[in-house]
Parts: C-alpha cells; sequence; structure tokens
C-alpha cells in the first residue's frame, strides 16, 4: 500500500531540466501524498551556479505559506550564520531535501511533523535533478533527514558534523539545522550551537574555494 501511497517523484522529474523548469514541473508533482494538505510546493532560492549548496530537511509554516525556503525563524537565523561565516548569500543555492510541509493541525496551528524515510525516498529525485544543475563543489546537509536524502544512508549528526566527507560529485558537509538551536533554552547554549555552525559553514566554504582554485 505504502508504494502505491508514494511512487516517488522520478515520473514528474523532465529530463535535461535547468532549475527553472524543474521548479514549475515540482508544483505537478504527486510523488507522495504531502503535496495535499499543503499550500504549495517550496522549491529553492539562489544561484544556480552557486559552488555552496545548503539544503533543509522541509518547508516550515511561513516556508509554506510564501513558497520561499527558509524565510521563518529558521532560516533568518541560517542567514545570520552564513553573514558571520563570511559567505555572500549570492554565492549559496537553498533547498529542502522534502518540497512539502509535512504537518498536524492542532485548532488553527500548524504544526512540523518531520518527515518519514518514504517521503525522503520519495522526493530525491528533486533534489538529485538540482544538484546535477548546479553542480556545487561542497553540499551542507543541515540535519538529518537532509544527510539521508544526500548520502541515502543514516546519518549521525554527532559522530559525522564538520568534516569534508568526499565521494562521488560534490563533498559533503554535515551539520545541525537551525531548527535545533530555536529549541535551545538556555542563551549560552543557543550561542554555543550558533558558534559551531557558524564554523562549520567557514568549513564548507574554505573546501568549495580551494576546490575552485584546484
Amino acid at each position: 500500500m505504502a508504494e502505491i501511497e508514494r511512487p516517488g517523484a522520478q515520473q514528474w522529474v523532465p529530463a535535461g531540466a535547468g532549475i527553472a523548469e524543474l521548479r514549475v514541473a515540482a508544483s505537478g508533482c504527486r510523488g507522495c501524498e504531502l503535496w495535499e494538505p499543503a499550500t504549495q510546493v517550496v522549491f529553492s532560492a539562489g544561484t544556480a551556479s552557486a559552488r555552496l549548496v545548503l539544503v533543509g530537511e522541509q518547508p516550515g509554516d511561513q516556508e509554506d505559506r510564501q513558497g520561499t525556503p527558509f524565510v521563518g525563524p529558521a532560516g533568518q537565523l541560517l542567514a545570520r550564520a552564513v553573514d558571520a561565516a563570511g559567505i555572500a548569500r549570492s554565492e549559496v543555492y537553498v533547498t529542502n531535501a522534502v518540497k512539502h510541509f509535512r504537518f498536524t493541525e492542532r485548532g488553527k496551528r500548524r504544526l512540523h511533523e518531520k518527515p518519514g524515510i518514504a517521503h525522503i525516498d520519495a522526493c530525491r529525485p528533486w533534489l538529485h535533478a538540482e544538484l546535477d544543475v548546479v553542480q556545487p563543489r561542497v553540499v551542507v546537509c543541515l540535519g538529518a533527514t537532509a544527510g539521508r536524502s544526500v548520502l541515502g544512508r543514516e546519518v549521525k549528526i554527532g559522530a559525522e558534523r564538520g568534516r569534508i566527507l568526499g565521494g562521488e560529485g560534490a563533498a559533503v558537509l554535515i551539520t545541525a539545522h537551525p531548527s535545533s538551536l530555536l529549541r535551545m533554552q538556555e542563551p549560552a547554549d543557543r550561542d554555543a550551537a550558533f558558534d559551531a555552525l557558524v564554523a562549520d559553514l567557514r568549513t564548507a566554504a574554505a573546501a568549495a574555494a580551494q576546490g575552485a582554485a584546484e
């Protein structure tokens, strides 16, 4: 039954398409059931020639309403971290592993619900198509969901974060999702986590710059 409900996105991904064509095609994707309750697909933002790609988990409430990734509180924090790392926002392409907002309704509120492995797998063809077009030097995975989508396996943030992982295509760096910082109660913990995120972004940017110079 699960296979019938989640056929995967591949049949909706146009071969050889650019980012603009992929974005249009994604609005018609029925690769899993998340499209139906969501307001709209949320595809990506940034230049298609970026050397650095940041991959998050999925759109949140504000992203679902506006149609743009990372415009909510976590996105604002990420923008601060990118600036603090000395990375020009014009040099970054941002997207998500899953393109529709998964949520649970509680009265008038829509509460974030983590996408399942089946949703990640169903949406992966879109991410792979994006990476094929952008051809980044480094892909930064913001959280375990992004890591699973990019690497195709379970990711342990604590064990793998902050290191450049080689392999076919772009190098990969695992770090925390900025939303995890927002859940921290103590200011000192948030500050330390923010500094760690900035350090990871600097490592990714340095690796991208080094690759460009080779």
